[in-house]
């Protein structure tokens, strides 16, 4: 009972973590209420900041994915119990991002900068309206089990963890990432885009890209052909105006009609 009891603190502990490190990066990548944001005054040389920064967007990139692919979960929990997997992967993520916000380096320079109210209040109001349609779709998909609470408290009650069952709630019957079409609103939609700016929103749509086809692959071998039959009919990034309708769906419409 005390591992149970010690793996679902754990668990918690991880999720705090994230949730503070969330928080925190709504400030840093909108310039809002942080001590250090994305275009604080540049205080290095550009190209030694410039490194610094790719450098710090490579660890997170590669720590992300390495430590989502199966192989790895596979080989991992012969050190960290089964049930605190998806919490560690949580908390070394929230690490790398922590990294990045202490070590990162402005590099200044302007791309563009909106400059009437309605203007800026309409980019804030997008990025706002991006980081809503993140959290919203963890929760679609079920936040508890993305984040691990879901595993680890399973585990304190004694229950067996079951994958969760392919569904396309509301966002995902028109579009597949609508948790990744929120992130590029909340790159992209500011007011003042700096140098510094999009060199992130460049490098992280960048790996968003890369990376949903990785965690794609990974979907058909745990979803088989529901999600395939799902990604040949529903768009990646761009929403259809039509609801997608499984195979099973369209049987019963048909039988129906």
């Amino acid at each position: 009972m005390l591992k149970r009891i010690t793996v679902f603190v754990y668990g918690v502990v991880c999720y705090l973590a994230f949730f503070g490190t969330f928080l925190y990066a709504i400030g840093f990548i909108g310039n809002i209420l942080v001590p250090k944001s994305m275009d604080s005054p540049a205080t290095t040389p550009f190209f030694y900041a410039l490194g610094i920064d790719l450098l710090l967007l490579a660890v997170f990139a590669v720590q992300h994915s390495l430590m989502a692919r199966p192989w790895f979960k596979q080989a991992w929990t012969k050190m960290v119990p089964e049930p605190a997997e998806r919490s560690t992967y949580v908390l070394f993520s929230s690490a790398a991002l922590i990294a990045l916000f202490y070590f990162w380096q402005p590099l200044g320079g302007e791309v563009w900068n909106v400059e009437s109210p309605a203007g800026r209040l309409l980019m804030y109001n997008l990025y706002g309206l991006g980081l809503a349609l993140v959290l919203l779709s963890t929760f679609l998909i079920n936040h508890f089990d993305l984040f691990g609470l879901r595993q680890v408290w399973l585990f304190l009650t004694g229950k067996p963890y079951t994958h969760l069952t392919f569904r396309t709630p509301l966002f995902y019957k028109y579009v597949r990432h609508p948790l990744y079409v929120g992130w590029f609103m909340t790159f992209w939609f500011t007011p003042t885009m700096s140098v510094t700016h999009l060199l992130f929103a460049v490098m992280c749509s960048a790996y968003m890209l890369v990376a949903i086809r990785w965690e794609e692959r990974d979907l058909i071998v745990l979803h088989g052909a529901k999600y395939a039959n799902y990604r040949n009919n529903v768009p990646m990034l761009i929403p259809t105006v039509s609801p997608y309708k499984s195979n099973s769906q369209k049987t019963t419409a048909g039988s129906a009609a």
